[in-house]
């Protein structure tokens, strides 16, 4: 992986992950829903898991089962974590997969105030898992494959950890056409899950490349605006959380948090029209 955007990207979402961004603000318990999570869902959940930084909701669609072993890819907070852990019960494990520390804590003591016993966190880039091989039932991922250098890598990491009949059930970005190259070029469109996305057409060519078969990659036709709910959503940050230098973020007098991903977000979708190059995918593929 690139050095200088994995840095980059786990120094802005640590950012976040130190905010005071939760389901309790407004615009991120929107975001949330605007992507296919129910309020019952996100009730069910505790507030931090959720940070209004998902594309979708991989475990609505995953059809997982009790006694399944399912891989989030980049869970952050623990938001498909939790909500897997319900679905496939005690006798089940749903593990996270994140590089940032930040977003593990977080996680980590979430899991903890829950009690669960069905759920684990490991610290490792998505393109390095530190899984057996075939023996995971389902992998999931939220709007994460989009920010790796190295998608083959990841593809093929999926592949080699699922069990063979084991499932993909992604939500990502995928581009629809070119992007202009002021966005393709762009840092922080690249950390905001747009500059680092590929065409529909080569993620399907990837996942079969990878050995996958059945593969789909569905355009959901949600709105990518909405992520534009969330800007100046948290409060006064701790000087943990300020922006990483070199981010060129401007702060406001209660140092928005958020900014180095949401704020640089709705700034992109102020100056271009996102939807007509990008599209929020669900994405399914099987192993043989």
């Amino acid at each position: 992986m690139s050095k200088s955007i994995e840095e980059a990207v786990r120094e802005k979402y640590g950012a976040v992950a130190a905010s005071s961004l939760s389901s309790e603000h407004a615009g991120v318990h929107r975001v949330a829903e605007a992507f296919g999570y129910t309020a019952d869902e996100l009730a069910s959940i505790p507030a931090e898991a959720n940070m209004g930084l998902s594309c979708g909701n991989p475990t609505a669609t995953a059809n997982l089962r009790p006694g399944e072993v399912v891989v989030d890819l980049g869970s952050g907070g623990g938001l498909d974590v939790f909500l897997a852990a319900k679905k496939v019960g005690p006798t089940g494990k749903a593990i996270g997969i994140d590089m940032t520390p930040e977003m593990l804590t977080r996680a980590r003591e979430s899991a903890k105030r829950q009690g669960l016993d069905n759920v684990e966190f490991h610290e490792a880039t998505i393109d390095e898992l530190p899984l057996a091989d075939a023996t995971v039932d389902c992998v999931i991922s939220n709007c994460v494959i989009n920010l790796a250098p190295d998608k083959h890598a990841v593809l093929c990491e999926i592949a080699r950890v699922l069990k063979p009949g084991g499932r993909v059930a992604i939500s990502d970005i995928a581009l629809k056409k070119p992007l202009p190259p002021e966005l393709a070029n762009d840092l922080l469109a690249y950390v905001g899950c747009i500059g680092g996305a590929i065409s529909i057409a080569d993620y399907i060519a990837g996942l079969k490349a990878a050995g996958f078969d059945a593969v789909e990659v569905v355009d959901t036709q949600k709105d990518l605006n909405a992520y534009t709910e969330v800007e100046n959503q948290a409060g006064c940050c701790s000087p943990a959380t300020v922006a990483p230098s070199g981010l060129n973020v401007v702060s406001d007098a209660c140092c928005s948090s958020e900014s180095v991903v949401h704020n640089a977000l709705a700034d992109l979708l102020k100056k271009y029209n996102v939807n007509e190059y990008a599209a929020s995918v669900q994405v399914y593929a099987v192993k043989p």
